[in-house]
């Protein structure tokens, strides 16, 4: 009777030869992964569960605890190890499943924090909560999906809408705390010739064919006006009303009186 030969391979452990030749593209990858997780420093950014008698403890994945959490600390932009440790145990609470420590959701969500790559303690808080939020928000997107009823559905969803809203507006607050509220300012070459001139500022210009509109608004407005228009006397007129005034001493008819 034959054996078969097992193909299972364990989790998370880097292969030191693919079974298959790679690409130039696959193995420019493979290279890459298998880098950092054999690398003791990066590998140490990473957290395990131990057995310790009777109970289970978190622990870097380093041959050496205190180191590991060194270096732990420093990927997370830690000032001391009280805080790198306070932020993990809040991220294992965050991220785990009735009740127990889901180690491969921590490790996802220290992950998250160190390609933030926090530069302060107040940037790996947020970082934290960006983690935080968004495993929340995953866990949102699973309920609106597997929803049977109204109830639940609105439920998950507002849930949803609230959760995804919290998470952009957290990436506006660390790009705000980052820059220190500054605005970007962007300048561009203005040539002004000699004798010109030039304005800073937006300049708003009327087009020629507004203003030709304008004054065709204009002439029909006077056109179709419902008062009557005055009438012009002419000269002609002047002639056909004016009243025969005799001068002094002179007749109608030409001679002098006396």
């Amino acid at each position: 009777m034959s054996r078969k030969k097992s193909t299972a391979v364990a989790d998370e452990k880097p292969v030191d030869k693919p079974a298959l030749e790679l690409t130039a593209r696959e193995r420019a990858v493979f290279e890459k992964y298998r880098e950092i997780h054999t690398n003791k420093a990066t590998a140490a950014t990473r957290m395990k569960l131990v057995n310790d008698a009777d109970k289970s403890r978190l622990v870097p994945n380093h041959g050496d605890e205190f180191m590991g959490k060194l270096l732990l600390a420093d990927a997370l932009g830690a000032a001391d190890l009280d805080f790198s440790n306070g932020l993990i145990s809040q991220l294992a609470n965050a991220g785990a499943k009735d009740n127990k420590v889901d180690v491969k959701a921590l490790n996802f969500m220290l992950s998250v924090v160190k390609s933030i790559k926090p530069r302060d303690q107040i940037e790996s808080m947020l970082a934290t909560q960006m983690a935080g939020i968004h495993t929340a928000t995953m866990r949102m997107m699973e309920r609106l999906a597997n929803a049977d009823d109204t109830a639940r559905l609105d439920s998950a969803e507002r849930a949803l809408n609230k959760l995804a809203r919290t998470f952009a507006a957290q990436i506006e607050a660390l790009k705000r705390y980052r820059t220190g509220g500054d605005q970007s300012v962007t300048v561009q070459n203005v040539s002004v010739s000699d004798g010109g001139q030039a304005i800073v500022g937006n300049v708003t210009q009327a087009s020629r064919e507004t203003a030709a509109e304008q004054v065709a608004k204009t002439a029909l407005q006077l056109t179709h006006a419902k008062q009557a228009p005055m009438t012009v006397l002419g000269a002609e007129a002047n002639e056909a009303t004016a009243v025969a005034v005799p001068r002094r001493g002179v007749k109608s008819d030409g001679k002098s009186s006396a």
